[in-house]
């Protein structure tokens, strides 16, 4: 899968991807974030940008996009300690999707996002509650809503709001998925076309099951977690 291809996919996920339910939930709650804290005419840093597939969304709203990453080929080189090559208080708004749960170092990474906002700057950062173990190319934390809000705030922010994205039923169904899936496809001939109709089936019951999760149950055992903050004052 190319990078043009996994960009598009994240961003507007197909229904029969294993991940729908949650990269569908995951697009949404970002664009409704970064309303709030996306201007027109600020930096906008992609902490770990991967693919870029949310490029657009800071884009459309007017904001100048610079991309980060270890590897690829970024406008910002994220050095191999983890720094950046980046100004002091030079940058509005610091993005990190789905980057958290592979960083060694959270009191380097947090600290380089605090350091090139700018006073009363965003980080908006998603990461997982629950979810399988992906390596990319390591994988070393999963977060309690709470302890999520902890480690953030002791790092130099101050979180303003927090979206839970799939709670336990959805999550449990979604991974059973991804199992059965994984599966399938090595099968010879028909193997990918059956895979995909179980997951047009298994994430329409994903869905539902979703519609029917209490929101406080959700919240607390949520596949993502969608958090914006604000640098906190020196």
């Amino acid at each position: 899968m190319n990078a043009a291809h996994e960009a598009s996919r994240r961003r507007v996920p197909r229904p029969w991807d294993t991940d729908w339910l949650m990269l569908r939930g995951l697009a949404g709650a970002l664009a409704r974030q970064a309303q709030a804290c996306v201007r027109s005419g600020g930096q906008v840093l992609d902490f770990g940008c991967g693919t870029m597939p949310y490029r657009a969304m800071i884009e459309n709203q007017g904001a100048h996009y610079l991309a980060a990453d270890l590897d690829g080929a970024p406008q910002v080189r994220i050095a191999p300690d983890g720094t950046l090559p980046v100004a002091d208080r030079s940058i509005d708004t610091v993005l990190s999707v789905q980057v958290l749960e592979h960083v060694r170092d959270l009191d380097t990474y947090l600290g380089e996002a605090a350091r090139v906002l700018k006073a009363q700057g965003s980080l908006l950062l998603s990461t997982h509650g629950n979810w399988l173990f992906h390596p990319h190319p390591e994988d070393h934390r999963r977060w309690t809503r709470t302890g999520l809000v902890v480690d953030i705030e002791a790092r130099g922010f101050r979180v303003e709001s927090m979206e839970a994205i799939a709670g336990p039923l959805a999550t449990t169904t979604m991974i059973r998925l991804a199992g059965y899936a994984y599966f399938l496809r090595r099968l010879p001939l028909a193997g990918p076309v059956v895979a995909a109709a179980l997951a047009l089936v298994m994430n329409l019951r994903a869905w539902l099951e979703d519609r029917i999760t209490p929101a406080g149950l959700r919240d607390d055992n949520a596949c993502i977690y969608v958090v914006r903050c604000t640098k906190a004052a020196a």
